[in-house]
């Protein structure tokens, strides 16, 4: 009976100045939500990028490594000690570092940049380089550069489509940038090249040769991954540690979730949303309970009992919930579309996300529904009157 006398949109109709004022409160609490959500959604997604671009079972790295863009040197030697395991199928050293990146345009400005460098006739890189890049890094002093990578590195991708390869400099050596990948940044990565082994060492002249950033290691195909996990570490020294592809991951994740204020930065931010827009309808829905607190002795001293006129503020709970959600999110993908083009951050809104956060909207409304209900709860008509 409730839902078929729309009592509850009729009451929050009637002020619309009260409706509108609580529509744009919980606007601002949906798009604080969102965007601190989705920040910190990029936030994890970004970090990961290249632990998903490179095919791997498993992967040893130093212990002292605690992610991706600052990664402490492990002995190569471990890797080919781990080949000789007959459930490895192939092992491929990587090395990374921050190099100094020149402008190609105005070389007066240089700015950090992350290099990866592999070995050319390894396997497990063909999602970032097809074979004729990986053919091209074989030439002395050639490196791919990351197509996604931030504008204050230079117009590197328009002066490519002009002229098909330029020059830049990392560490004060020249450089032929000879094609492109993309991948795209994140929070601690701002752009970042690709090149061989040989001219990452030629860039990074004092990095020892044995010391790696990272080793990738693929099974032969059918082998349980935690077994052999299990196998190799009983063998393997402690100056290096063994991970799966989630654990791996799940390393990166943690740094930024757990060591640094970036993530719970965003977390709390949402938090906050959450309580903005509980106290906003808090108050909207106790003033209309308030205004209207004749009205609700009335019902009940027409027989309507206290679920129904539960079921009425719930009813406008829901009401301003939906009302708030739908340019809250709106915005939100605005706001989403414009910070994705200019950090190149993996910003977008996905139907489930979307669905999550109408459930937060509406469970942050329904609570201060119930909330503002207690000054129903002794109504009693003969008082009221």
């Amino acid at each position: 009976m409730a839902m078929s006398i729309p009592l509850g949109w009729l009451q929050l109709k009637h002020q619309k100045l009260r409706l509108f004022a609580a529509t744009l409160g919980i606007t601002f609490a949906v798009i604080l939500i969102t965007v601190q959500l989705e920040f910190r959604e990029a936030l994890f997604v970004g970090a990961v990028r290249y632990h998903n671009a490179m095919d791997y079972e498993l992967v040893i790295l130093s212990p002292k490594t605690s992610y991706l863009v600052s990664t402490k040197f492990a002995p190569r030697s471990r890797l080919y000690q781990i080949l000789g395991f007959e459930e490895v199928e192939a092992v491929a050293p990587v090395y990374m570092a921050q190099g100094s990146w020149r402008n190609p345009v105005d070389p007066s400005k240089s700015r950090n940049i992350f290099v990866v460098g592999i070995d050319p006739v390894d396997k497990g890189f063909e999602a970032l380089l097809d074979q004729s890049q990986l053919d091209q890094i074989k030439r002395p002093d050639t490196i791919i550069f990351d197509s996604k990578s931030r504008v204050e590195y230079g117009p590197v991708v328009e002066l490519m489509e002009a002229r098909g390869q330029i020059t830049t400099e990392i560490n004060d050596r020249k450089l032929t940038i000879s094609s492109m990948y993309a991948l795209g940044t994140s929070f601690g990565l701002d752009g970042g090249v690709i090149t061989s082994d040989l001219n990452f060492l030629r860039m990074f002249p004092k990095h020892d040769k044995s010391a790696i950033s990272l080793g990738l290691i693929r099974l032969v195909p059918g082998t349980d991954v935690l077994e052999a996990q299990q196998k190799i570490k009983s063998v393997i020294p402690g100056d290096v540690r063994l991970f799966t592809r989630d654990e791996f991951k799940q390393l990166e994740v943690d740094h930024w979730s757990k060591t640094t204020p970036v993530g719970y930065f965003f977390t709390f931010g949402a938090v906050m949303g959450l309580v903005v827009g509980f106290i906003i309808v808090y108050q909207i829905l106790y003033a209309d309970v308030q205004d209207h607190l004749k009205e609700y002795a009335t019902l009940k001293a027409m027989g309507y009992t206290q679920g129904y006129l539960r079921k009425v503020v719930l009813q406008q709970s829901i009401i301003l919930a939906l009302c708030g959600f739908v340019p809250g999110i709106s915005i939100s993908m605005l706001v989403f579309d414009t910070a994705a083009g200019v950090t190149g951050l993996p910003l977008s809104m996905e139907p489930s996300s979307a669905l999550q956060i109408l459930i937060l909207t509406v469970l942050m409304c329904a609570g201060s529904g119930i909330l503002a209900l207690r000054k129903l709860k002794n109504v009693d008509p003969a008082e009221v009157f």
